[in-house]
């Protein structure tokens, strides 16, 4: 059986493990930051990015059964989370005339100004990564992105809506393209978050 990335003996000696260990350094940054603003907010990291997702999304995948699959937590998880936010009046329950146990979630004017306290909690890595070269914001983009779509690919991410994986999309000798667009995309042009994206 292969040795963690976390044995010391393995990682310095094997590159592809110490990549692995500053992902989740980096990964720790994005909790520290978002505890961080919970702990000023009164509001749970969960619940910040519930709202933030709300706030920013279409209401037709703002229900729990998606948020569950975004946030990769179990449903109850997210109905606790949305109990709290709806009793804090920072959400609103939309009921679906379909099926009447369905509902959608919709911010509140309250909740939009939490959303405003909240939403630059990346700052500080937005800054470091905005200071980098062209050249290598762009290869780190290819890779993340790359990341992400194999991680979906394997089951490990349950939701991605970016352009790799979209109906929209095709690639011929290296160039990108999306037919819902009508344009050539460029690297800086894919979205990991498309509000127009269906599923090939």
């Amino acid at each position: 059986m292969k040795n963690s990335a976390f044995d010391l003996s393995t990682q310095n000696n094997d590159f592809t493990s110490k990549i692995v260990v500053g992902l989740e350094r980096i990964s720790e940054v994005f909790r520290l930051l978002l505890w961080e603003h919970s702990k000023v907010i009164g509001l749970s990291p969960i619940q910040i990015q519930i709202l933030l997702f709300v706030d920013y999304h279409d209401e037709s995948l703002c229900n729990v059964s998606y948020l569950a699959k975004e946030f990769n937590v179990s449903k109850p998880t997210i109905s606790d989370a949305v109990k709290v936010l709806k009793l804090k009046k920072l959400i609103e329950k939309h009921t679906s005339t379909i099926d009447r146990r369905a509902y959608s979630i919709l911010i509140t004017t309250a909740g939009q100004k939490i959303t405003l306290e909240a939403k630059n909690f990346t700052d500080p890595i937005y800054k470091l990564v905005n200071a980098l070269p062209q050249t290598k914001q762009s290869n780190l983009f290819q890779t993340i992105s790359s990341l992400i779509l194999q991680l979906n690919k394997t089951g490990v991410l349950e939701v991605q809506r970016m352009c790799y994986n979209c109906q929209f999309h095709s690639k011929k000798e290296g160039t990108h393209f999306c037919s819902l667009l009508g344009k050539t995309l460029l690297e800086a042009d894919i979205r990991l978050d498309c509000p127009e994206f269906e599923l090939k």
